[in-house]
């Protein structure tokens, strides 16, 4: 029973339907983390101000999407906000508004934290060179926060990546959501083949994000000094 669960796999369409959905949580991910790097890096330098007029806007976004789970932001701007203002956001449209959104927010406080613990007489020697504000974060606080930011910013994409899997649950159709509806149209048949199609997801999973939790340990390692 359980060999005829697995080859249901191989049947049909049924294995590049997986990788079709698969190609789709990627693309969102892909996107998702490209606009979280560009936004995140700008509004953390912004956020390393010290008027509090200007951190206030930047924390109270941070702790929204901090307090609040990505489900939750998902089902608000899938559902509410479209029936409230007359909109019309597509499933993935949504995802990518709520990951980027999230995303950037996580990001904006990595930078941050990366720049205020770098050394305060890099801040001094700048200041004492008669370097501009622009030119003191180009040349002398950006450089030396890249190496802690981009541990942190691989953990981050990692997080992201797996929570693609509730994408599904306003009817994107990824990798989760193909296998459901393989499960679903092949259970009566074969009561094994959820045992198949979670563990092929769970060993799609794993190659997309150890990878990546094994580069951010090793750059740890490597700028631990």
């Amino acid at each position: 029973m359980l060999n005829s669960a697995i080859n249901v796999l191989f049947e049909g369409k049924n294995m590049y339907r997986l990788i079709e959905g698969l190609l789709v949580t990627l693309k969102i991910g892909f996107i998702a983390v490209v606009i979280t790097m560009v936004a995140g890096f700008v509004i953390g330098i912004i956020r390393t101000s010290k008027s509090r007029m200007v951190q206030l806007p930047f924390r109270i976004y941070l702790e929204l999407f901090r307090i609040i789970p990505i489900l939750v932001w998902l089902f608000v701007i899938y559902y509410i906000v479209p029936a409230n203002f007359d909109l019309s956001l597509s499933s993935e449209t949504v995802a990518l508004i709520v990951f980027s959104l999230w995303g950037t927010a996580e990001m904006s406080d990595i930078v941050r934290g990366a720049i205020i613990s770098l050394p305060k007489h890099q801040l001094e020697s700048s200041k004492a060179l008669g370097l501009s504000i622009v030119q003191m974060y180009r040349f002398v606080l950006i450089p030396q926060a890249i190496k802690r930011v981009i541990p942190p910013m691989i953990n981050l994409i990692t997080r992201m990546v797996k929570t693609t899997a509730l994408l599904t649950m306003i009817g994107v159709v990824e990798v989760i959501k193909v296998g459901q509806q393989i499960i679903e149209v092949n259970s009566s048949h074969h009561p094994t083949i959820a045992f198949w199609v979670y563990g092929i997801l769970f060993f799609l999973y794993f190659c997309i994000c150890f990878p990546l939790s094994q580069l951010s340990r090793k750059l740890e390692q490597k700028w631990a000094v």
